[in-house]
This record gives structure tokens, sequence and C-alpha cells, in this order.
């Protein structure tokens, strides 16, 4: 488990506290439509921090490639159709790039720095020339107005119960997800960025925002800063 990382629920839980079980169960929503409409048709794509294939499933529905890279094993072993791939995504050197690299599920928020700066240099590395980095980030008030929960269409409720400050700017975060038969929690560090710090995060990697996908800010296209 890494440190400040902590799950519990039924199944296995990840190094950064992640349900198996939970993911499994989560609708695909809109973030696959969200990609499609920002990358060419039948893009190569590089998907960092997949899971249980929650979006992979949906890239490849529309004729996409999709290699899914993961640091859980158990989360892998339910995507279906990509080539997988385990193991940390700050350390992923794989010698090829690609068409689109997808960093999702709001990693660029990391907690620790370095790791923050490792994800990000490992988009940048695999990244083809004329390609675009799709980078999803916390909404606004992802850390403010706690605790609040959201009912989803299809039965269960996410709580996002507390963000407390634990220094450097980073807060430890705690959800809760809760189904009529079964309750997971996560408790993770989460580091908030203005869209200045957030920006200023991507020039280090020698990446820049291309444009906002969405108007909330939450989906980004990023391409090389020297593209």
């Amino acid at each position: 488990m890494r440190e400040g990382y902590e799950g519990t629920g039924p199944g296995a839980i990840t190094p950064d506290g992640c349900a198996v079980e939970f993911y499994s169960r989560l609708p695909v929503g809109d973030e696959p439509d969200i990609i499609a409409a920002a990358v060419p048709r039948g893009a190569r794509i590089l998907e960092l921090g997949s899971g249980v294939g929650r979006m992979t499933h949906g890239l490849l529905e529309r004729g996409f490639t999709v290699t899914a890279v993961d640091e859980s094993a158990e989360m892998l072993e339910r995507v279906r159709g990509a080539r997988t791939i385990c193991g940390p995504i700050e350390d992923l050197d794989l010698g090829e790039t690609f068409d689109v690299v997808l960093l999702a599920s709001f990693l660029v928020h990391a907690g620790d720095v370095e790791v923050r700066r490792g994800l990000l240099r490992t988009c940048e590395r695999h990244v083809a020339e004329g390609g675009s980095v799709l980078i999803q980030r916390e909404g606004a008030d992802y850390h403010t107005n706690l605790p609040r929960e959201r009912v989803d269409p299809s039965g269960f409720t996410v709580r996002i119960v507390s963000a407390e400050p634990v220094g450097d700017g980073v807060n430890s975060v705690r959800a809760e997800y809760e189904f009529p038969d079964a309750v997971w929690t996560q408790t993770f560090r989460a580091r908030p960025l203005t869209k200045d710090q957030f920006e200023e995060a991507l020039m280090e990697a020698g990446l820049r925002v291309d444009r906002y996908l969405t108007e909330d800010g939450i989906w980004v296209r990023a391409v090389r800063a020297s593209g």
C-alpha cells in the first residue's frame, strides 16, 4: 500500500486504495465519447491507470487500439481485448510512442510531487510527434463544500466525506461508495492544483495545454511544448 492510501471493503484493494470490485461495478459514463471527439479515428492509445478497463472497453468499441497500464494485476485481470502492462506508471518506458496518451482518474493530482512529475514525464516520453495527451483534472470544488454525496442513477451512492490538510498543500481525502449489498471506502492523498499550477506542471514535463475539452475544465488536451 502506498503511504497515505488505504481502502476497505470486499475483494482486492490496490496499492492506492482502490477496490477492484467497486470499479468493476462503475458505469462507463461519457468519458469515451469525450476522448473519441478529441483524437483521430482509430488512434493508438496508451491508457495510463486503466484499472479494470471501464474506459478501455468503451474505447475499443469505438475502434481504437488500446495498451492498458496499471500497477494492479487484479485490476488488469478484468481488462478484455487490449494489450495490458502491469507496473507503476511513473517508471514506464516502453520504447515506443502512441497517437494518444491518456492520464485519467485525477492521477495528475498525486500528492507526491515526484510521482506527479514521473507521471507527466511518462506521458511526454510516450506521445508521438503530432500526438496528444488527454488528462482528467479534479473539478474546481472537489476539496470544498464537504461532505457531499451523489446518488448514481444505477443505484449506488458516492460520498466525498472529508479532505484534511496533511502539509505541503496536500489533502487526505476520504471517499465512501455505498451499494445496496456492499460498502467500500478509499483514503488517498491529492494535491489541489489551480489552472496556473496545472499548466506549470505540464510545462515542467515538456507539455503544454492545447485546449480544454469540457466547459468545467476537467478534461484537457495537451501536446508537446516543442510541437
